[in-house]
């Protein structure tokens, strides 16, 4: 915090002054024994401050968005797995669900040999094509919904669901409750269709699609005034035509990530987010040597180039996690 304060203060004295002339400001001002931040996390905290000049469009600076209503079918979606459960050949399910919010509609439930994030995209894409996109998935912090060493908490299928202007929520960690509608679904799955178990993943993928069957077409709901969900659900009218390209004109240019994860700027590489390999960010130099990193409609952070750095802004991804 004191170096925080010493940093808006030396802004504050100069405030036509750059993040770079602050730090060599800072460097001759404090004591030694004080380490002096980079020049991109300088303006990172000017930026918090209100102490930089906007350029372009307006960044969100939401410290953790609130979660949305989902008043509507295909509003929200809320997808998790149910807790994995050994089937009579001893191999392990575990099922992926996707509920919609408004109308409790079973969207999926799919029996997979495990939550790897290879097995996730190809359901997905079938539920995608099927009942069109969503405006946003509500999700807990586990993989694959989300990293926990990526940028952001951001995975490859969240990613994925970004560039398909698809909103992402995560619910708090501790915080069931969140999802309180789709873990309730889970607790009549698992009644209903797990006990007991399948012999194999084809028989319990059977039982699976008679539980969706009944829970949308028989079952009625008394929060529906007894309907069925099926009797209130209605496929999405954003259909999916695959992925559009990303534009960013109010950048200076467009950079693609590298498999590694890296962004190569003037010769320089800087580590961004594994993540996000081979997708295009949009890049703005908003000091001498230091450069505004956007995804799509997020800005995620600034690249010093001297250091060869990122300094991330706050989460702009739902809440904090």
């Amino acid at each position: 915090m004191q170096v925080e304060a010493a940093i808006v203060s030396a802004k504050r004295e100069k405030p036509h002054w750059g993040a770079r002339k602050i730090r060599e400001r800072l460097l001759r001002r404090l004591p030694h024994a004080i380490k002096t931040p980079a020049a991109s996390t300088i303006h990172a905290v000017l930026d918090r401050h209100g102490l930089v000049t906007s350029m372009g469009r307006r960044r969100s600076r939401a410290e953790g968005t609130p979660l949305s209503q989902g008043l509507h079918a295909n509003d929200l979606w809320c997808t998790d797995y149910k807790g994995e459960f050994q089937l009579s050949d001893k191999r392990y399910c575990y099922p992926l669900t996707v509920t919609d919010y408004s109308s409790r509609y079973l969207l999926l439930c799919e029996a997979l040999q495990s939550n790897r994030e290879d097995l996730a995209f190809p359901a997905f894409d079938r539920l995608f094509h099927e009942r069109g996109l969503p405006r946003a998935i509500r999700s807990d912090n586990g993989v694959p919904f989300a990293s926990p060493h990526g940028l952001f908490q951001l995975s490859k299928l969240s990613v994925w669901w970004l560039r398909l202007g698809i909103s992402i929520e995560r619910i708090r960690p501790g915080h069931p409750q969140q999802n309180g509608r789709h873990e309730r679904m889970h607790l009549t799955l698992k009644k209903e269709a797990t006990r007991p178990a399948g012999a194999n993943i084809l028989q319990q993928q059977a039982k699976f699609d008679a539980f969706l069957e009944e829970f949308n077409h028989e079952r009625p709901h008394e929060a529906l005034g007894m309907k069925c969900p099926a009797e209130v659900y209605s496929t999405s009218p954003r259909p999916y035509r695959g992925i559009p390209e990303p534009h960013y004109p109010f950048h200076d240019r467009t950079v693609v990530v590298t498999s590694c994860g890296r962004l190569c700027l003037y010769n320089k590489k800087i580590n961004l987010s594994v993540s996000l390999a081979g997708q295009a960010v949009g890049v703005k130099e908003v000091d001498h040597g230091i450069w505004l990193v956007s995804f799509m409609d997020y800005d995620l952070g600034y690249i010093d180039l001297e250091e060869k750095t990122l300094q991330p802004l706050q989460n702009p991804f739902g809440p904090k996690v």
